[in-house]
């Protein structure tokens, strides 16, 4: 016969392990949602290139960051959000001159 602090226990490694599952849910939509994002700054670079526009515009970084943490619910989320962010404007900038080097239509701005 078990426990109610065994029968207590399985419940809450079953509610960890329902937590898991969902998390590794939202990453993979995250994923999809990030390659996505990326592919759309493919796109922003070429159409860059043909206007002869800037690459990096910071004040286009802090619409994308307001925009973002305009739906944070808290302002820890917010903090979070704010650094994730950061790192996936950042990330997006080393993506697209990684990529753009490697397209030799594309002219240098």
């Amino acid at each position: 016969m078990m426990s109610d602090r065994t029968v207590n226990t399985t419940a809450h490694w079953q509610e960890l392990d329902e937590w898991r599952k969902k998390i590794d849910a939202l990453d993979q939509q995250l994923s999809s949602l990030l390659c996505e994002r990326l592919h759309c700054a493919q796109n922003i670079i070429l159409l860059k290139s043909r206007i002869g526009e800037q690459v990096l515009q910071p004040e286009r970084e802090k619409e994308v960051l307001n925009n973002v943490l305009n739906h944070a619910d808290s302002p820890l989320k917010a903090r979070a959000l704010e650094k994730i962010y950061r790192c996936i404007i950042d990330e997006t900038r080393l993506f697209q001159q990684d990529w753009k080097s490697s397209q030799p239509d594309i002219k240098t701005i």
